[in-house]
C-alpha cells in the first residue's frame, strides 16, 4: 500500500494534533510536562518538530487519554470471507516472516 504522507509530514501532523489535544484539555505545556513526567524541554521540542522518543510520546498519550487508541493502531484485524472465491482472490501474504533482508 502506498502512503500519501511522508514521515516528516506525519511528525508535524502528530505534533499538531497532540498540541490541539493538550489545549482542548486546558493544559499548559508545563502542566502536561509535570503530569506526564516528560521534561518541558522535550515537550516543547516535540510540539515544534514532532521529534520525541517513543517512551515520552506514550507518557504524553496517557495523560492526553489516547494511549489505548495508539496501542490499538497495530492490532491486526482478521479478514472475513463470505465465499471461497474471496479466499482465492485474497492478495494478503500467507507467511509470517519478513522477506526483505
Amino acid at each position: 500500500m502506498m502512503s500519501l504522507i511522508t514521515p516528516s509530514q506525519a511528525l508535524t501532523e502528530i505534533a499538531n494534533k497532540a498540541r490541539n489535544r493538550r489545549l482542548a484539555a486546558d493544559l499548559t505545556q508545563a502542566g502536561l510536562a509535570r503530569r506526564s513526567g516528560v521534561s518541558l524541554a522535550v515537550l516543547r521540542k516535540f510540539e515544534q518538530t514532532g521529534k520525541i522518543s517513543l517512551e515520552s510520546f506514550l507518557k504524553l498519550a496517557l495523560v492526553l487519554d489516547v494511549l489505548e487508541d495508539i496501542v490499538k493502531i497495530l492490532d491486526l484485524t482478521p479478514i472475513e470471507f463470505s465465499s471461497i472465491e474471496e479466499v482465492l482472490k485474497d492478495p494478503t501474504p500467507k507467511n509470517k516472516r519478513g522477506k526483505i533482508k
